[in-house]
């Protein structure tokens, strides 16, 4: 099964919302459609970023846990650079639109 990941940099915190607990509710919404592999926050180039990798079928079922996953984090804080990208040997590559 194809292996993907979802990843956003995370700015400010929407009120009442504790830095400890975003990771946690990503990983759950990615949980609650699939299997999820692995997760991380990493602090790149002076600001935090979120990873969830999770396994899907195929690039449209992954491209809904992605979007979920991010819906989520947008809910919980101002978040850019995201991405859905799927493992192909060692690199990641963006999962596109079909077309």
């Amino acid at each position: 099964m194809p292996s993907y990941r979802v990843t956003a940099a995370i700015g400010l915190l929407q009120p009442g919302v504790a830095a400890p607990d975003v990771l946690p509710q990503a990983v759950a919404v990615a949980e609650a459609m699939t299997t999820v592999e692995a997760h991380d926050v990493a602090v790149v180039r002076g600001q935090a970023r979120i990873t969830v990798r999770f396994q899907a079928d195929d690039d449209q079922t992954a491209r809904r846990v992605g979007w979920a996953v991010l819906a989520r984090l947008d809910e919980l804080a101002d978040i850019s650079g995201r991405s859905v990208t799927r493992r192909f040997g060692s690199r990641w590559y963006p999962v596109r639109a079909q077309t």
